[in-house]
C-alpha cells in the first residue's frame, strides 16, 4: 500500500485547516444601500410623473401635473415603505433562517458507531463490520450533497482504516482467513478514501475561489484564494499525480498570480489618470517584473505583457508631450 496514506500528521493539518475556517461569513442576500436604491427609486417616481402628466396633458386635463404629482408621491411612498418595512423583515427573516442552518450544517456529525477500540485489532468479523460501516457513512455524505465536512469525515475513518490494515496486514500470516479480508477490505476503502478526499478539496476550493472572487480588497481576495491553494496542496500529498488535483493547484496559482498583477496594473492606471506619468510607467514595469516571476501560462504571460508593453510606450508618449508644453 503506497505509504502516503499512513501519514496521520497530514490528515491532522487538513482537519486543522478545515476547522480554522468553519467560523460563518454568513452570505447576505442581495441589498442595494440606501443611496443606490433611493436614487433609482427618485428616477422612477420622476419617469412615472412625467408619463402621467404628458398623457394627462395630451387629453386636455385641467390640471394635470397635480394628478401626476399625487401619483408620483403614491409611488415614491410605496417604494419607502416596501423597503423598510416588508424587504428589510423578509431579509431579517433570511437572515436568522441561514444563520440557524450554518449553525445545524457546522455541528453536524456523522451518526457513528466506531470506537478506537474497533481498529486495535481487525479480526475476520470485525474489519468486514468496520468497511461495511464505513460504506454506510459514505453513502449518507454522497447523499448531503455539498457538504464537505461529511467529506472530510468520511475520509479520516479511511485514512485511520488503511493505516491499522496495512500495519496488521504485516504481520498476518500467509494462509489465514484474514488476509483476503484486510486485502478486499483495503481495496474498497482505498476507494473511498480517494473520491471523499477529492470531494472534500473540490468543495472547499470552488467555495473559497468564488468568496475570493466577492472580495473587494486585495488581501482578502489573496488570502482567501491562498487558503484555497492551502486545501488543494494538502491532498496533493496523499494523491500527488492526481490530474484534478493538479489542474487545480495550476488554476489556482494562475488566479492568485492575476490578482497581484491586476493590482499593479489598476494602481499604474490611477496613476496615469492622474497624470502621474512617470509613477505609471513604474508601476508597470513592477507589474511586468513580477508577471516575469509567475508560472503563468505562456500565452497569458505574453498577452498581458504585450498589453503593459503598449501602455508604457503610450505613457512615455504622452509624458514627452507633457514637458514639451
Amino acid at each position: 500500500m503506497n505509504g502516503r496514506l499512513n501519514r496521520g500528521n497530514q490528515t491532522q493539518r487538513i482537519s486543522q485547516r478545515t476547522n480554522e475556517h468553519l467560523p460563518v461569513h454568513y452570505r447576505r442576500p442581495f441589498w442595494l444601500p440606501a443611496s443606490n436604491y433611493y436614487i433609482l427609486t427618485l428616477s422612477a417616481t420622476v419617469a412615472f410623473f412625467f408619463l402621467v402628466w404628458g398623457i394627462l396633458h395630451e387629453g386636455d386635463e385641467e390640471t394635470p401635473f397635480i394628478v401626476a404629482g399625487i401619483g408620483a408621491s403614491l409611488v415614491l411612498g410605496s417604494a419607502v415603505v416596501i423597503r423598510e418595512i416588508f424587504l428589510r423583515k423578509a431579509r431579517h427573516r433570511y437572515l436568522l433562517v441561514e444563520r440557524k442552518l450554518d449553525y445545524n450544517v457546522k455541528n453536524f456529525s456523522l451518526p457513528s458507531k466506531l470506537s478506537n477500540n474497533d481498529f486495535d485489532k481487525l479480526t475476520l468479523e470485525k474489519n468486514a463490520a468496520i468497511v461495511k460501516e464505513i460504506q454506510k457513512k459514505s453513502e449518507t455524505v454522497r447523499g448531503l450533497g455539498n457538504f464537505s465536512n461529511g467529506h472530510l469525515e468520511v475520509f479520516e475513518i479511511c485514512n485511520k482504516y488503511l493505516s491499522v490494515a496495512e500495519k496488521q496486514l504485516e504481520t498476518v500470516r500467509v494462509g489465514s482467513p484474514r488476509l483476503a479480508g484486510l486485502r478486499r477490505g483495503r481495496e474498497i476503502v482505498s476507494e473511498l478514501h480517494r473520491y471523499h478526499l477529492l470531494s472534500w478539496a473540490e468543495i472547499e476550493a470552488r467555495e473559497l475561489t468564488q468568496k475570493a472572487r466577492i472580495y473587494v480588497t486585495v488581501s482578502e481576495k489573496l488570502n482567501t484564494a491562498q487558503e484555497a491553494l492551502n486545501i488543494v496542496e494538502s491532498a496533493l500529498q496523499f494523491y500527488p499525480q492526481e490530474a484534478r488535483l493538479t489542474e487545480s493547484e495550476s488554476a489556482l496559482r494562475d488566479f492568485i498570480a492575476s490578482i497581484k498583477i491586476s493590482h499593479w496594473i489598476e494602481q499604474a492606471e490611477r496613476s496615469a489618470f492622474k497624470g502621474n506619468y512617470k509613477r505609471a510607467i513604474s508601476l508597470y514595469r513592477d507589474a511586468l517584473f513580477f508577471l516575469d516571476r509567475e508560472d503563468l501560462k505562456n500565452e497569458d504571460r505574453e498577452a498581458i505583457a504585450d498589453k503593459i508593453n503598449v501602455e508604457i510606450e503610450s505613457l512615455r508618449q504622452l509624458s514627452v508631450n507633457k514637458k514639451l508644453l
